[in-house]
């Protein structure tokens, strides 16, 4: 795998192929979702506004006037949206090449989901599971399916309390839940690549570095220094975006920028710490995700 300079340029034209991107109507979501659809993708944007996600569109359609893009809304913090979403997307389309689990919240003051579990691990682990699930007919019809989820380099303060995921019995630490959430993706993404070895569905995970987003709109500290250290959501999803196509990548592969602390750079294959590789805490995970959500795969 040559790692010098990967860009879009590296992506082949994705003609009669279609993608999911969930968060799609900003930052990182929307500027994957843009490259695909300027590659001929038929591309959905999964959001949970489609009001922004029909600004969205008239934005990407600016660049390439051609694309096919739809909207459909979703909403990862309830497993009803999530549900409805898979069963509307089923019904106007048989298969899906890639999915691109983007959508997150970052460190938010400490709420719920519909469901009742702690906002950052519901929404950013529980409802990509659930949408990951349901949607696995789809994946499978497309006979070479890529599943990318998107993780973060805040997996390295994550590590999971089993006895409390939806901190109700401790004090809430809102950037501890965010590193739990994104700890749990890579456990998710790990132990999806190896259910689905055999199936001809691979699954990659992609960080993006230090990128300024929306994302960061609780952070006062992000806002302030954005400025100063951040890279541009163009090269931010540049990870996920080889996730999605680089031929020569393997499932469970990892990408993130190639620049000092993976902060920013252009995309390379990287490695997550060793607790986010745990077998058996990613099997546990896949066990009460299942009978958390009532999504069995």
């Amino acid at each position: 795998m040559t790692d010098d300079k990967w860009t879009e340029k590296n992506i082949p034209d994705l003609s009669g192929k279609t993608a999911v991107v969930t968060g799609a109507n900003t930052g990182l979501g929307k500027e994957t979702a843009k490259v695909l659809a300027g590659k001929n993708a038929a591309v959905v944007l999964a959001v949970r506004n489609t009001k922004k996600g029909e600004e969205a569109v008239l934005d990407i359609k600016r660049q390439f006037p051609e694309s096919v893009i739809e909207v459909f809304e979703l909403d990862l913090a309830s497993l009803n949206s999530i549900k409805s979403f898979s069963e509307a997307i089923a019904e106007e389309y048989s298969k899906i090449d890639y999915l691109i689990n983007n959508a997150g919240v970052m460190v938010p003051p400490y709420s719920k989901t519909d469901d009742g579990f702690e906002l950052q691990f519901g929404t950013n682990h529980l409802g990509h599971f659930a949408l990951t699930g349901h949607l696995m007919p789809l994946l499978k019809a497309a006979g070479d399916a890529r599943i990318v989820v998107v993780s973060s380099g805040a997996h390295n303060w994550g590590n999971l309390n089993f006895n409390d995921l939806n901190w109700e019995k401790r004090e809430y630490k809102k950037a501890a839940a965010y590193g739990d959430s994104k700890i749990a993706n890579l456990y998710f993404t790990y132990e999806l690549a190896r259910k689905l070895k055999d199936s001809g569905i691979m699954v990659t995970a992609a960080h993006p570095g230090w990128t300024a987003t929306d994302l960061q709109r609780h952070s006062k500290l992000f806002s302030f220094l954005n400025p100063l250290f951040a890279q541009k959501p163009h090269m931010g999803a540049l990870p996920t975006l080889r996730a999605a196509t680089d031929p020569e990548a393997q499932s469970g592969d990892y990408f993130g920028p190639d620049g000092k602390r993976e902060m920013k750079g252009y995309p390379v294959k990287v490695q997550s710490n060793e607790l986010s590789r745990d077998e058996a805490i990613a099997g546990k995970l896949w066990e009460v995700s299942e009978e958390l959500t009532r999504v069995n795969y």
